[in-house]
C-alpha cells in the first residue's frame, strides 16, 4: 500500500514536469512566432532605404533624379537663350562710334569703331548704314564677303570694327570733301553724326564708297576692297 502511494506520487510529479515542459515549448513557439514579424519588418526596412536612396527603383527616387536633369537642361537652354535671342540689339544709345584713317596717303579707307558704352551686353548685327553726302541719300553699299559668321556680341566696353572704302585714291573731280557723316545701326533709325578724321576731313567718291560688316576685330587685308 505504501509502495503504491509512492508510485502515484512519482507519476504526479512526472506529469507536472511534463506539463511544465509543454508549456515552455508553447512559450518558445510563441516567441518564435512573435520574432517572425520582426524579421519581416527588418526586410521591409532595406526596401524603404532603397526607395529614398539614389539607386532605389521606387518612384520617390525616380522623380528626384528626373527633375535634376530637367532643371539643369532648362538652365543651360535658358542660358543659351539669353546669349542669343535675349541679348538686345545695340542702339545708338548703347554705342559710341568714331572714325580713323587707315594706312597712309592717299587715305582711301576709314576704320569705324563702335564701342559699347552701356552697362549691358548687346548685339551689333549687319553693317553700318552710312551716308557721306547730303546729295547722295542712299546708303553706302556693303561688301558681302566681309560678313562674319554670327552677329557680333559686345560686352560692356567692348569694340566692334567696320572697314570703309572712301575712294580709289588720287585726286579727281568726283571726290568730295567730307568733314562729318551719318551712321545708322541696323534696327535703329537714330542718326549718329560721326566726325571725319583730320583737320580737312576726308575725300569721298560716292560711286566708289563701300563698307564692311561689323566684326569683333579688324581683319588685316581680308576686307581690303
Amino acid at each position: 500500500m505504501h509502495t503504491s502511494r509512492h508510485r502515484s506520487l512519482l507519476l504526479a510529479v512526472a506529469g507536472t514536469a511534463l506539463a511544465l515542459s509543454l508549456t515552455a515549448c508553447q512559450d518558445d513557439s510563441g516567441g518564435k512566432s512573435s520574432t517572425a514579424p520582426a524579421s519581416s519588418g527588418t526586410q521591409a526596412s532595406p526596401r524603404a532605404t532603397d526607395t529614398s536612396g539614389a539607386t532605389g527603383p521606387a518612384g520617390s527616387s525616380d522623380p528626384g533624379r528626373s527633375k535634376a536633369p530637367a532643371g539643369s537642361t532648362g538652365a543651360s537652354a535658358g542660358s543659351a537663350g539669353q546669349g542669343t535671342a535675349s541679348t538686345p540689339v545695340c542702339t545708338a544709345r548703347d554705342v559710341h562710334i568714331t572714325a580713323a584713317r587707315q594706312d597712309g596717303p592717299p587715305y582711301t579707307h576709314l576704320v569705324l569703331t563702335a564701342r559699347n558704352t552701356a552697362r549691358h551686353s548687346c548685339r551689333l548685327p549687319g553693317f553700318p548704314h552710312i551716308q557721306f553726302l547730303e546729295s547722295h541719300k542712299q546708303d553706302v553699299t556693303a561688301v558681302a564677303r566681309s560678313k562674319p559668321a554670327a552677329p557680333v556680341a559686345l560686352a560692356p566696353g567692348a569694340p566692334a570694327y567696320a572697314l570703309v572704302k572712301l575712294s580709289d585714291g588720287g585726286a579727281h573731280e568726283d571726290n568730295e570733301p567730307v568733314s562729318a557723316f551719318s551712321v545708322m545701326l541696323e534696327g535703329d533709325s537714330t542718326v549718329i553724326a560721326v566726325t571725319a578724321p583730320g583737320s580737312g576731313g576726308v575725300a569721298v567718291d560716292p560711286a566708289k564708297a563701300l563698307t564692311g560688316y561689323w566684326t569683333p576685330e579688324l581683319r588685316n587685308g581680308a576686307d581690303d576692297f
